[in-house]
């Protein structure tokens, strides 16, 4: 038990700062005290809910969105390098970090129409998006049920489904074991943490999202889609995805794992920069059209 919940704790970023497993080291400590900072903070209501957010730089809005378990500081890497060149709004998604839940069945369809809420709210004509795992199939989200609101993205690790054929069976697997500690706490009654939040947040690992391949068509928007080579989502699921967006490009970041976006934003920073300033472009080698 002990070892499986520190893994969970991991992957859903419920410890955050300097968080060291195996081949996974994410230093998420900086100057600035993101997702707590009194300067850049906000409250905005938002579908019944209060929802947290903070502000940095000026220019084209920049929606950053973390993932499973995370909140704002997850996306530190993001906010320090894209601060001065976007006005970048990052958000604790509903659930997550100073955001209510609200909700005894999260889902990742209304966790996308908090988002644009917030949009609306902030009046933004559009805003670019890059979302991380999660975050990722928020972007997505956002593009198929929310067109106004976007106007490029950049998703990293994200899926369309939560079964094998998109993500790894040992992922499958581990929530699936994961589930049923969680529930085993639950009916314990045991208060060390808060089990009925970690029940909806692996629902949302386990169960969801249950995105047709058909709908990324309604993207209209460019798609930049992004996964490590050892990721938590197969190479095979990435390459679907693009192959059913109208408007898109692919990356599979060599030597990279799910969490690129704070081991190696070095990498994964630049990449989704060119993406966003420069003007889409999809070129083909074939040379005989």
């Amino acid at each position: 038990m002990k070892h499986t919940i520190s893994l969970f704790t991991l992957l859903l970023g419920l410890t955050l700062g300097h968080t060291t497993l195996a081949q996974v080291d994410m230093n998420l400590k900086f100057k600035t005290p993101y997702g707590h900072n009194p300067d850049a903070g906000h409250y905005a209501n938002v579908n019944g809910i209060k929802m947290y957010y903070e502000v940095y730089g000026e220019g084209h809005p920049l929606l950053l969105i973390h993932g499973n378990g995370g909140d704002i500081l997850s996306m530190g890497h993001q906010i320090e390098y894209f601060k001065d060149k976007y006005q970048v709004i990052v958000a604790d998604s509903r659930g997550h970090g100073q955001s209510e839940l609200n909700t005894e069945s999260l889902t990742y369809v209304q966790m996308a129409a908090d988002w644009a809420e917030l949009t609306h709210q902030l009046k933004l004509d559009s805003a670019y998006v890059i979302g991380w795992s999660d975050g990722g199939i928020l972007a997505l989200l956002l593009g198929i049920e929310h067109p106004e609101t976007v106007d490029k993205i950049v998703t990293m690790g994200a899926n369309l489904r939560p079964d094998s054929t998109a993500v790894y069976p040992w992922a499958v697997n581990w929530v699936k074991q994961t589930q049923r500690e969680v529930a085993a706490m639950i009916s314990a009654k045991d208060t060390t943490q808060n089990w009925d939040l970690a029940k909806q947040m692996l629902n949302l690992l386990g169960n969801q999202p249950t995105i047709a391949t058909a709908d990324l068509a309604k993207i209209s928007v460019p798609v930049l889609l992004m996964a490590g080579d050892k990721d938590v989502i197969r190479e095979t699921h990435t390459v679907e995805m693009y192959q059913h967006l109208p408007h898109a490009q692919l990356c599979i970041l060599p030597g990279e794992t799910h969490f690129a976006p704070a081991t190696t934003p070095e990498i994964f920073n630049p990449i989704a920069a060119r993406f966003l300033a420069a003007p889409f472009t999809r070129p083909d080698t074939n040379w005989t059209k």
